[in-house]
């Protein structure tokens, strides 16, 4: 029986994975500095000196990030502890394992795909619990509640089709069961469409 197949990795030039870590995770980081950037001033009215300071922490540990994204850097334990920080060591240690390069450390075009992603956005939060008082800053607030008050029309009227299809289910035979199922797996894909990141972190 054969082998699972290799993990989507940026080594395979002009694929998804490739331009993932490529183009759309740098932009992401990108606008989540200009974000930070944007918000100096609230930090400043907030918390004084140590608001501004702790602005300047974040933005510095996010450019660092980015630029170990960028050039390829061997990806680095977690080091702020945290309750998933073991965890998230352990898993880089077992890809350490995996790696067949000489100096047998992940990196970012050449680890999964999924891993590097997920990754990013884990060193994302680091970055911001490392840099109190603003560790609870949420960079993506802005751009999450502009998409969902632009998305009401279409969320009226997804669940007033499904509460309308929830009085009647009862009577639908097993075709139209089906039907309706295929439906809403296909609207669940297709929600992929007003993902932040597949958008760079822009409204679609």
């Amino acid at each position: 029986m054969a082998g699972s197949p290799e993990s989507l990795s940026g080594q395979d030039v002009g694929s998804f994975a490739y331009l993932t870590i490529k183009d759309r995770t740098p932009q992401i980081l990108t606008k989540v500095i200009d974000t930070l950037h944007r918000h100096k001033n609230e930090f400043f009215e907030k918390h004084g000196e140590e608001g501004t300071e702790a602005g300047k922490k974040a933005i510095s540990l996010l450019s660092k990030l980015r630029n170990e994204l960028q050039t390829d850097k061997p990806i680095v334990p977690l080091v702020e502890k945290f309750v998933d920080t073991d965890i998230w060591n352990q898993y880089l240690e077992y890809q350490q394992s995996l790696m067949k390069e000489s100096d047998g450390k992940p990196r970012w075009f050449h680890s999964p795909w999924l891993f590097v992603e997920c990754y990013m956005y884990r060193r994302i939060h680091e970055a911001l619990t490392q840099s109190p008082p603003i560790d609870d800053f949420d960079v993506f607030k802005e751009l999450k509640e502009q998409n969902f008050f632009e998305s009401q029309e279409s969320i009226i009227s997804l669940c007033t089709y499904l509460q309308e299809l929830m009085r009647t289910i009862e009577e639908l035979d097993e075709d139209q069961l089906k039907n309706e199922f295929l439906k809403f797996l296909q609207i669940s894909l297709w929600g992929n469409k007003c993902d932040l990141s597949l958008s760079d972190c822009s409204l679609t």
